[in-house]
């Protein structure tokens, strides 16, 4: 199984980004999706999270201004991140929990990082 996310970049304060992770691979399904963060120096921390059935949670720092969502046809999940502030500034990383097709087993992937910067 691999996660592939992309969408970073530099943004403004205020500004919008989105980030796109796809995962692929002997997936039967992917039970929750989720993004997590990692400023330098800083302990990595849950950004959102969302289950196949929609069910989503937000750390309360970003609640009101980012947005997960899914597509389960294509086992991607979406983080739309708008009114973005220097503080957002950090690697996100892709995190899912997949059923695969090997033995039916659930097992948590992590996908490489993309770097968000946030300009003031």
């Amino acid at each position: 199984v691999q996660l592939q996310a992309s969408g970073g970049g530099l943004v403004q304060a205020g500004g919008s980004l989105r980030l796109s992770c796809a995962a692929s691979g002997g997936i039967f399904s992917a039970v929750s999706m989720g993004w997590y963060r990692q400023a330098p120096g800083k302990q990595r921390e849950l950004v959102a999270r969302i289950t196949s059935g929609g069910q989503t949670n937000y750390a309360d720092s970003v609640k009101g201004r980012f947005t997960i969502s899914r597509d389960n046809a294509k086992n991607t999940v979406y983080l739309q991140m708008n009114s973005l502030k220097p503080e957002d500034t950090a690697v996100y990383y892709c995190n899912a929990d997949i059923v695969t097709t090997i033995g039916f087993l659930t097992t948590n992937y992590w996908g490489q990082g993309t770097q968000v910067t946030v300009s003031s």
